[in-house]
């Protein structure tokens, strides 16, 4: 639906039985004027849903871009976004934030970019403990040059905060299509991180449609998330084209989302 105005987008997830949504960073730049991020909260509140999950400033996606923790000389536009996030979360109670890790830079030594990471999520972090924010790492897909894969290595930059004695409001966002397309065990990856993951994601593959649509077994891996403790949400993230409900009825996922 993204040939839609987010207003429309978010009216119909409420007309399809939808209560939330989660949203990419919604704004051209990292610090938008506050009459768009009022505008953004307006949206969001006449839809009648709530907004559960929020990517900070992530560059330029459509060019390639996935994320700037990592990016030297990027700290600014990720700590003005970030600010943002925090003044929208305060009006509309959102918890979950999705910070993507950024490619490798040619010319950058990769231990430069994981130390940046790491310092950058240790300063950010304490401005979402203070309401239980959390921020999330995710393992994505379709991007050769971003390092983060699978849900061990996620997990793994978690951990690198924690030895450095780092804040604590942190977690892996397990998208079980990006973990697939990256050819992770799935089944492994909940068994291990299922219980204590953040936020789950899913979209079918081949294809990133509705679930259904591909081959993957998401009733399975659902049912296995929920036995082995995963209680928070599951977020369709799916590249559709035109309106996914056309071919998804909620109803029938509800008590697994």
């Amino acid at each position: 639906m993204t040939d839609r105005p987010l207003p429309e987008r978010l009216r119909r997830v409420r007309e399809a039985g939808g209560d939330a949504v989660e949203l990419w960073w919604p704004f051209a730049s990292a610090d938008p004027a506050a009459d768009e991020v009022d505008a953004l909260v307006r949206a969001v509140e006449d839809a009648g849903v709530a907004l559960v999950g929020l990517n900070l400033f992530a560059g330029d996606m459509p060019a390639g871009d996935r994320g700037v923790l990592s990016w030297p000389g990027r700290e600014a536009e990720l700590d003005a976004s970030a600010r943002v996030a925090v003044r929208i979360a305060e009006r509309l109670g959102t918890r979950r934030f999705n910070v993507l890790y950024g490619n490798r830079l040619e010319g950058h030594d990769a231990a430069e970019q994981d130390a940046l990471a790491v310092r950058s999520l240790a300063a950010l972090a304490p401005r979402f403990e203070t309401f239980d924010g959390i921020l999330m790492i995710e393992p994505v897909s379709g991007a050769a040059a971003y390092p983060v894969r699978t849900a061990t290595q996620a997990a793994d930059v978690v951990d690198r905060v924690a030895a450095h004695g780092g804040p604590t409001n942190l977690g892996v966002l397990l998208d079980l299509f990006h973990l697939a397309t990256n050819g992770d065990d799935v089944g492994a990856a909940i068994e291990t991180f299922g219980a204590v993951a953040a936020h789950v994601q899913v979209a079918d593959a081949p294809g990133r449609g509705v679930p259904g649509t591909g081959d993957l077994p998401i009733r399975d891996w659902l049912r296995r998330l929920r036995s082995v403790g995963y209680t928070g949400r599951v977020a369709l993230e799916c590249t559709t084209d035109g309106d996914p409900f056309d071919h998804l009825d909620l109803h029938d996922w509800k008590d697994l989302a």
